[in-house]
């Protein structure tokens, strides 16, 4: 198999998607986040600020979603029909609920009246929460794995199947590790009395994170036996969930210091480290067969022909770091705090 800087171009694009979607998870996450506190806001200029903060990037943000989604398709496309196919009904909903969220945020502001504002505050706010639920409901169930057959066709029956313990729990975690780093995004954002309230909502989003982190790590553990072996075969790897330790450590200390860059910096980087740790115990899996693992769909089996992979790696050379620099200047332009009394939402 023809190999690049000592990888071969299946695992190049392993990297590639995973890179991807931890800048996803990074960028639209704190969205999520903010979206899912935007109901503990009591006044209606409060919403309007928390919405102000994220007005300028969320569009931007999804733009990783789509470009990932593109690159799993030309690069596995074997995984991406399985995936797609046994995960029909939470894809569908996170399509649904993701065309809503956007629909409240640019219909909230169209009439006056109170009952229309809330009723999409709520809609937006419901959205976000179920969006980040539905993203960890599927990598809950890519980490459990699913039934399938010789194929890589899925088996499953039911049709609620998809919500197992397991995949509730990595749901949960999700939405509580996108509150903690949405709470942060909008402390940056955000001054006087809304900065004041969003410091509580902080405390609270820290908490409902690390419970969560340590009951659905400690049912991993006993339960999923199979994401331990690489780092019993592999003793070193061990310094991953270290770091993600020293770094879920570093939220609290720095928020208690009021030094919410930081904060926010090392909310995103246990974002990374987390995904990392999943790619440690998926390589070179993509997804598990839980039924018979010789019917598990692998990097090599679920991979497209090496020239299609040296060709989409040379548009990922170029649109890689076009991607990049488009988000950090929308950042950089809409950098510092949102003025309540500013044009727009």
């Amino acid at each position: 198999m023809e190999t690049f800087l000592g990888l071969d171009y299946p695992t190049w694009w392993f990297l590639v998607v995973g890179g991807l979607f931890s800048g996803y998870a990074i960028l639209d996450g704190f969205d999520f986040g903010a979206g899912a506190w935007h109901t503990f806001f009591r006044k209606n200029s409060s919403r309007e600020t928390a919405l102000k903060a994220i007005d300028p990037t969320w569009h931007g943000n999804e733009v990783w979603l789509v470009i990932g989604g593109g690159t799993l398709f030309a690069g596995f496309p074997v995984f991406y029909g399985t995936l797609f196919s046994a995960m029909y009904t939470p894809f569908i909903l996170f399509l649904l609920f993701i065309i809503f969220r956007g629909i409240s945020i640019k219909f909230r502001n169209m009439e006056e009246m109170l009952w229309w504002r809330r009723m999409w505050d709520w809609g937006y706010s419901i959205s976000s929460i179920m969006l980040a639920f539905l993203l960890g409901v599927v990598l809950g169930n890519i980490l459990n794995g699913m039934p399938l057959d010789e194929n890589f066709d899925y088996t499953g029956r039911g049709f609620f199947e998809f919500l197992n313990p397991f995949s509730v729990l990595v749901g949960v975690t999700s939405l509580a590790l996108f509150m903690m780093h949405g709470a942060i995004y909008l402390l940056l954002k955000t001054e006087g009395k809304l900065y004041n309230r969003i410091q509580q909502f902080l405390k609270i989003g820290i908490a409902f994170f690390i419970i969560s982190y340590i009951v659905t790590t400690s049912y991993g553990f006993f339960n999923l036996d199979h994401l331990l072996v690489v780092f019993e075969n592999n003793r070193i790897l061990f310094v991953v969930p270290f770091l993600v330790f020293l770094s879920i450590a570093n939220v609290p200390r720095l928020a208690s210091k009021k030094k919410y860059g930081w904060a926010f910096i090392f909310t995103s980087l246990t974002i990374a480290l987390l995904l990392v740790i999943v790619a440690f115990e998926l390589y070179p899996r993509l997804l598990l067969s839980n039924s018979v693992t010789e019917n598990s769909i692998t990097i090599y089996n679920a991979a497209a022909s090496t020239k299609t992979l040296k060709i989409m790696m040379g548009f990922v050379a170029v649109g890689g770091p076009l991607v990049l620099m488009y988000s950090f200047f929308v950042y950089r332009t809409f950098w510092g705090k949102v003025k309540s009394d500013t044009e727009g939402y």
